[in-house]
């Protein structure tokens, strides 16, 4: 029986066998079939250790929230614990990839530069690992900047056998290799063992007591543009903050050829802030990657959870807005309600009685072939009733009684549709309908073509409506809404309100990139109220054709809001500098520093009203954003 503790996705999983559960994108993300366990977020009071003993896994975080693992056949108990208030499932996260310092008013060699190097703050990267022997992350002497690094990929038990079969280290140093403390995986590298690498016999050995490594060479080119040194490149090639010690985590992935997911965030975030309260140090974030999946409003417990940690310390979160813009994958608007009376004072359409068709909205969804699986989310006010209508390329179709909430099933154009009408929870007052289409029995594909949602208002107060596609990364090119809405395109947790939104522009042209994903169209509201916070991205800095360290030494440009958000991040840690390092501000951290860079913003060519759904506020100046 489905919860209402539970998050629509995680009931639709529970209520849906494991064989069809591994043919979906989100479904079986957090189940291990081998261990028939649940890894899955909770809010939660008081104490849960009256769980360990049902076999419950329990790692608290901070600010109420935790990561339980969980038998499947014990998950109805997280309905009866009195202590637990939501529970949500994992979700997979998506590095947001597709000249730089100058046009962030930050020219190497000025007198602001050798100023402000980010000394005394730490840049934390959180994201695929770093290239550790690459010159950019090491002092003059060769010695490392990265103060730890936690790789959640490792298997303690496995680095010392490795150690041990070569003798390269006495057996008391085996405590030394092992997960960060209050934390039960990964293996945690402190600057002294990194220089022991850096200093073995050969590279090889090296590799033996650090064997952390960065397969993609994400994290090393963020954490290159965040706070890179310029290694054997030299100034021009230098990050914002080159003088910042480093904080790396090399995020988790569960299964071979998988993608972090966002316990594996939570884990990094709790680590890393707590890391710096222990050093006694101001940090500033990188987050480049995020997901498709939710209302976009923060409501989330992810997006809870980054506000909340937003609050501990002295730290500053920048999160890259994501390269959804023009992928296609998002539609939204109002449905269209003609030929009815309106009541003007309430605002409500009733056509209960009658429906005529000119009130049908039209959404149009191109699925490419040798699609193995792919999900729609709907969202709408739980207010507003509509009749939700699917159509297959084939013509076959079936309607959604939007009052009847929990799983349904169907068969169109031998296609498997799991559907799961949502209800609001404790922190969502939206309604989701939840489609996921898989390939029928005795086939391999979701059936290509047009497929159409038809939405007609029964009771309508607002009207809004939103659909949402999985992340381009794992959906073919030609799978897109027909007519698409590139706004509110922003991925999770670029989302959470105090995080330092970051989009994308290019320096050529001085001109928004259009894979930037974009905020919300509340503009007009801001401009007339107080309140800015429903201001996304809050602003922009530079992302195509960024030259970055690489995993061999060299240098590669590269693209997208990964590489956008590192400046700002390294912007973020040269202000914590100037205010609580050098005393000129010691509360210049968190929502202060985002208010600086909003403030210090320039504009940008085209953009005519600021702040706007494209840019926020503007283009990244640093010059402009210290308050001198």
């Amino acid at each position: 029986m489905d919860s209402q503790k539970n998050e629509n996705l995680l009931n639709l999983a529970l209520n849906t066998p494991v064989g069809q559960r591994e043919q979906s994108l989100e479904l079986n993300v957090g189940y291990d079939t081998e261990e028939k366990t649940w890894e899955v977020i909770v809010k939660y009071h008081g104490s849960l250790q009256e769980l360990t003993a049902r076999r419950i896994v329990v790692e608290e975080l901070i600010a109420g929230y935790a990561i339980l693992t969980i038998p499947e056949s014990e998950m109805a108990i997280l309905a009866e614990t009195e202590q637990i208030e939501y529970v949500e499932k994992p979700k997979r996260l998506f590095f947001s990839d597709i000249a730089g310092n100058t046009a962030s008013c930050f020219a190497p060699g000025s007198l602001l530069s050798e100023q402000l190097t980010g000394r005394g703050v730490l840049v934390a990267v959180i994201d695929s690992g770093i290239a550790y022997r690459n010159r950019d992350f090491r002092n003059p002497d060769g010695t490392t900047r990265i103060r730890y690094l936690w790789d959640q990929t490792l298997d303690a038990g496995q680095v010392w056998e490795q150690i041990a079969q070569r003798e390269l280290l006495p057996e008391e140093r085996r405590a030394e290799y092992a997960p960060p403390e209050g934390f039960k995986t990964g293996v945690e590298f402190s600057g002294q063992q990194i220089n022991e690498a850096l200093n073995a016999a050969s590279e090889a050995e090296g590799y033996l007591l650090v064997p952390s490594v960065d397969t993609s060479g994400h994290g090393t080119a963020v954490a290159g543009i965040a706070a890179g040194n310029g290694g054997t490149g030299g100034a021009g090639y230098a990050g914002v903050a080159r003088e910042s010690d480093l904080l790396v985590v090399r995020l988790g992935t569960p299964r071979a050829d998988s993608f972090p997911r966002t316990t594996e965030l939570m884990r990094a975030l709790t680590y890393t802030v707590n890391k710096a309260i222990e050093l006694q140090m101001p940090v500033a974030v990188n987050l480049s990657f995020g997901n498709t999946y939710g209302a976009h409003n923060g409501t989330s417990l992810l997006e809870r959870f980054l506000d909340n940690v937003s609050e501990i310390g002295r730290n500053a979160i920048c999160v890259g807005s994501g390269n959804e813009g023009a992928s296609g994958g998002h539609v939204g608007g109002s449905v269209a309600v003609t030929g009815r009376g309106n009541n003007a004072l309430t605002g409500i359409v009733d056509i209960i009685d009658n429906p005529v068709a000119e009130n049908v909205t039209r959404v149009e969804l191109v699925i490419g072939a040798y699609e193995t699986g792919v999900n729609v989310q709907l969202w709408k006010e739980y207010t507003d009733r509509y009749r939700v209508t699917m159509v297959a390329p084939s013509g076959e179709s079936f309607t959604v009684d939007t009052d009847q909430p929990g799983k349904q099933t169907y068969q169109l154009d031998q296609t498997q549709i799991l559907l799961y009408n949502g209800e609001p929870a404790p922190y969502l007052t939206s309604q989701e309908i939840y489609f996921d289409l898989l390939p029928g029995e005795n086939n391999r594909y979701v059936g290509a073509g047009v497929w159409t949602f038809l939405l007609q208002p029964v009771r309508t107060i607002t009207g809004n409506y939103t659909f949402y596609l999985p992340s381009g990364t794992v959906r073919n090119a030609d799978t897109r809404f027909v007519r698409t809405t590139p706004d509110v395109t922003l991925t999770i947790p670029s989302t959470a309100s105090k995080v330092i939104t970051v989009g994308a522009y290019d320096t050529v042209y001085d001109a928004y990139a259009d894979f930037s994903g974009r905020g919300y169209l509340y503009q007009e509201y801001v401009n007339s109220r107080t309140s800015d916070s429903f201001v996304k991205p809050d602003l922009v800095a530079p992302g195509i054709g960024i030259m970055a360290p690489n995993r061999e030494g060299g240098y590669t440009p590269v693209t997208g809001t990964s590489f956008a958000t590192p400046f700002v991040t390294g912007a973020a840690a040269l202000l914590m500098q100037w205010g609580i390092v050098d005393g000129n501000d010691p509360y210049l951290y968190g929502e202060k520093v985002k208010a600086y860079l909003r403030r210090g913003a320039k504009p940008i060519r085209g953009e005519s009203s600021y702040p706007n759904a494209k840019v926020g506020y503007g283009a990244l100046c640093v010059t402009e954003s210290i308050p001198v």
